[in-house]
């Protein structure tokens, strides 16, 4: 098995590590046979942020559990268990763009699922773990390698 560090996850899958979801169990286990720090974009953080508030909005969890689930990813960070990506947007954006054109009308893709996607190969990363079968799609398409983990 490659490296975390050769890895995007899609922040939706990593979100499943703080907040429980139908496939917390498979990405729980996956991250623990897995090695290394991974790297998180700026609006993969944010998008992890929110989605662990959005939880409370929605009733899943309570203020308790956000701050404990909150506490917990930044302790992630602290512990270098993620490592900060940083990219260049333009040419993600760009690159996002290029993409849409080409995948979009026969896979259905969806604005953020392609930038992850455009992230992932502006960072050079050949690997990719993602839930979402529109995205997995493309993953494939643009020729990423897609990470299956455990009883997907």
């Amino acid at each position: 098995m490659a490296g975390a560090e050769a890895t995007y996850v899609d922040p939706s899958a990593l979100l499943k590590l703080y907040i429980h979801q139908r496939e917390s169990a498979a990405m729980s286990a996956w991250r623990a046979r897995s090695k290394g720090a991974l790297a998180v974009t700026h609006h993969g953080r944010a998008e992890i942020v929110n989605g662990i508030c959005l939880a409370v909005f929605r009733g899943d969890i309570t203020t308790d559990a956000k701050n404990d689930a909150l506490a917990s990813f930044d302790e992630d960070f602290a512990e270098g268990r993620y490592v900060q990506a940083d990219l260049l947007w333009r040419a993600t954006l760009q690159r996002a763009g290029e993409l849409s054109r080409k995948h979009t009308p026969t896979l259905g893709c969806r604005t953020l699922d392609v930038l992850h996607v455009a992230s992932a190969l502006e960072l050079g990363l050949r690997r990719f773990l993602t839930f979402d079968l529109r995205q997995h799609r493309l993953v494939r398409a643009v020729g990423l390698k897609p990470v299956e983990p455990p009883a997907r």
